[in-house]
């Protein structure tokens, strides 16, 4: 019945109910569940499509910067390569995904069932973090790093992967490894949750 993602969203229940195991309930819980994905954000409808290299906060990066799957799938390497974090290996593994046949037709059809494919504004708290880069390491005492990055996005500042000369602040918790010692190196200021929470008070 399925050999794309995009076939889940044709599933009936009519299809379901004959499968082994599938009893009335169980097919309803699918069809719901599938339906539910729908409201997924645009950032975890470019993760799901599995492009190489485009992990997570990629993901994000890329939803953040180019608000929308048309533009994302028109993007130049030299458009990709400006946004933080993208280089040119994610941004040319980027493109060939979007210039194959296959994969456009895939798109396409995800975007016909109905999945978010634009970028919705976060609610802003403030903006007094505006124009400051962070980035997360390790694990904080108290708060997990998605909600650390909406604290951060919500006051205006930008989230990225990895740390470079751009990056203003790095947030490390417990265990933090490289991106740690790279701040270090780079002088980059180093902070904790609680001074994380400060600067927005």
């Amino acid at each position: 019945l399925v050999t794309t993602f995009a076939d889940l969203y044709t599933l009936t229940r009519e299809q379901l109910l004959p499968l082994e195991r599938m009893a009335e309930k169980s097919a309803a819980n699918l069809i719901r569940a599938i339906n539910a994905s729908k409201t997924q954000p645009f950032e975890r409808v470019i993760y799901a499509l599995g492009i190489r290299f485009v992990g997570k906060t990629v993901a994000r990066d890329l939803a953040g910067a180019l608000k929308s799957m048309d533009a994302l799938e028109n993007a130049t390497l030299e458009s990709l390569t400006e946004i933080d974090a993208i280089g040119p290996k994610i941004a040319e593994s980027v493109i060939a995904f979007f210039s194959n046949p296959k994969n456009q037709r895939l798109v396409e059809q995800l975007g016909q069932h109905g999945l978010q494919y634009e970028q919705q504004a976060r609610a802003s708290t403030s903006n007094i973090l505006e124009g400051k880069t962070f980035v997360l390491t390790g694990t904080l005492p108290e708060m997990s790093r998605q909600e650390a990055t909406d604290l951060i996005e919500s006051h205006g500042g930008k989230v990225s992967g990895s740390v470079s000369k751009k990056t203003s602040y790095v947030v490390a918790g417990e265990e933090a490894g490289s991106k740690l010692e790279k701040a270090k190196k780079l002088e980059i200021p180093v902070l904790s949750q609680e001074d994380l929470i400060k600067m927005v008070q």
